[in-house]
């Protein structure tokens, strides 16, 4: 979370707030300062400020302070942040009244909220919709709160996606407490002691914390199998090497783009089949990874007792979802247990702490990104732009109002096109009739050329002399024969450009063979052989290379 001690706020007409004077600098010429305190909850080592990301921040004419020891659980030493030109303060309390921009990875407690201070600016992961207190006593202090979590799913705030940073590290994470406790491989093997089988691997849910557990499930060389409500995924579930589990059941899904990229809520049939689906996959399944979520309800319930009961010895679940309650029935929030009848079900909450350093590195950049968006001249003036969908999206409180729910951004996400509708298969008499009136047309238009050639001829022949004619018709004759022989091939066989070509070379074959068997001179004769062989090159040169092309595509 950032917190910057700004002036009041102005311009809220605009929704533009400007708290400095000059670059790098508030109201009285102080320098700006961008803090990230230690987190203070139980078992969190990430940290919103890495030495790298400091540097970045101070290209934008910000200063950067830091608690002593923030960075020391994520693997990044006060020694580091120094070095990086970062300032060190001992305490958390000096951090707060020192920085104008505190950044935080969890929400802030109810001490820390009460060290926020008029015109300050937090940003942090906050959920609003979970947090009304929080809001309210944001507001009572007079602080700007920004919401990492509410960041729209749009293209240009991708950048800034917080939630999927850590949702792509919970699905790689995943896979590893699975396998960690999973008693055998992934991969099959056949060695001399005997044959190992893959392991089977479900993954229910393919959002990006999904497509991080298909992705590593994968390469680990397990056998993958994903579900999704949303059928639109399967071309990216089979992409990465895993099968998708369709049901055998239509059902209208909300397209992801009116819900930020979530699923929406499937009606009582869909949910019937789905769990039936799953009871027919569970006696299978040797490890299950859970990740279904649907913004401001509790995670659906998609993996019963008996379920779990069908499960093999061994087996082990993990829920992503256990947060919000589990997509297991028998899931119990940041534990470990194992079933009466062996199967491991996970419900930690706290896989990207669990990887801090990797987790750190991708949050700060967010924040960072974020910072580059409210300092749109990098001159270190936080410019809070509530016109702006991404800015306007993520804030929760801003000059003295909460404003949670932001309204739906002016650019949605771009929506998955609609379904065709299937073309209807032809019958045998219809296919036919289309034949007989595509080769009616193509002989009226043919028929139609030759009619206004022979016409334009005649007449051109009242005119021109006789010489002059024959020239003529045999140049026509080539051109026809010629375009019609070469045109002709398919164009898997050579590019259009090379057709051009050939057809051209085509062309000049035909007419110098005219040329060779007529009654010319010798000189005319020669001329004629020395183009049907410098054409004859060009045609078979093109083919040759477009040869050499097509095998660049094809498997050796």
């Amino acid at each position: 979370m950032f917190v910057l001690p700004l002036s009041p706020p102005c311009g809220l007409g605009n929704g533009i707030m400007k708290g400095r004077s000059g670059p790098g600098t508030i109201s009285g010429g102080i320098a700006v300062k961008i803090g990230a305190p230690k987190e203070i909850e139980a078992g969190e080592a990430r940290v919103a400020m890495t030495p790298d990301s400091a540097l970045q921040l101070m290209k934008l004419g910000y200063d950067c302070v830091i608690e002593t020891g923030a960075g020391a659980a994520a693997g990044f030493s006060d020694a580091a942040y120094k070095a990086a030109g970062v300032q060190v303060v001992k305490t958390g309390a000096a951090l707060w009244k020192a920085a104008d921009i505190v950044a935080k990875v969890r929400p802030p407690t109810t001490p820390e909220t009460k060290k926020l201070r008029e015109g300050q600016l937090l940003i942090s992961f906050f959920y609003p919709a979970q947090n009304d207190k929080l809001m309210e006593a944001a507001r009572k202090q007079g602080a700007n709160v920004i919401a990492m979590d509410m960041v729209p799913r749009i293209s240009r705030a991708q950048k800034m996606d917080a939630l999927s940073s850590m949702a792509n590290i919970a699905g790689y994470r995943a896979v590893i407490e699975a396998g960690n406790n999973f008693g055998r491989f992934f991969t099959g093997q056949i060695t001399a002691a005997g044959k190992v089988p893959p392991a089977k691997v479900l993954v229910v849910g393919a959002g990006v914390a999904g497509l991080a557990a298909i992705g590593t499930s994968t390469s680990l060389g397990a056998i993958t199998y994903a579900f999704d409500v949303r059928p639109e995924v399967a071309e990216q579930v089979e992409s990465m090497g895993a099968e998708f589990v369709f049901l055998d059941f239509e059902e209208e899904q909300q397209d992801g783009a009116a819900s930020g990229g979530y699923a929406s809520v499937s009606s009582p049939e869909f949910a019937a089949a789905q769990l039936a689906k799953f009871r027919e996959l569970a006696p299978e399944i040797d490890i299950v990874i859970t990740t279904a979520l649907i913004p401001g309800r509790d995670a659906p319930e998609l993996w019963t007792e008996d379920m779990v009961a069908a499960m093999k010895p061994g087996s082990v679940i993990v829920d992503l979802a256990a947060e919000r309650g589990g997509n297991c029935k028998l899931t119990v929030k940041d534990e470990k247990i194992v079933t009466d009848n062996g199967v491991t079900i996970i419900g930690y909450t706290d896989f990207p702490s669990r990887m801090a350093a990797q987790s750190s590195t991708l949050y700060s950049t967010n924040i960072r990104h974020m910072m580059t968006d409210l300092t749109p001249e990098k001159d270190g003036q936080v410019v809070h732009n509530m016109e702006d969908d991404v800015i306007r999206g993520a804030t929760a409180v801003y000059g003295g109002d909460i404003t949670f729910p932001p309204p739906p951004p002016k650019i949605a996400a771009i929506a998955a096109k609609p379904k065709a509708p299937a073309a209807r298969e032809l019958t045998v008499q219809e296919k036919r009739a289309n034949e007989v009136a595509a080769f009616q047309t193509q002989t009226r238009n043919q028929v139609g050329l030759l009619a206004v050639g022979t016409l334009f001829i005649l007449l051109l022949g009242t005119v021109a002399p006789a010489s002059f004619m024959s020239h003529f018709i045999v140049f026509a004759l080539a051109c026809f024969v010629g375009f019609q022989v070469i045109w002709g091939v398919s164009h898997s066989l050579h590019t259009p450009l090379m057709a051009i070509t050939n057809a051209i070379s085509g062309i000049v074959i035909l007419g110098a063979l005219l040329q060779i068997g007529s009654n010319s001179s010798i000189l005319v004769v020669l001329l004629a052989a020395i183009s049907v062989l410098i054409a004859t090159i060009n045609i078979v040169g093109g083919f040759l290379v477009t040869r050499r092309m097509l095998a660049m595509f094809q498997k050796s």
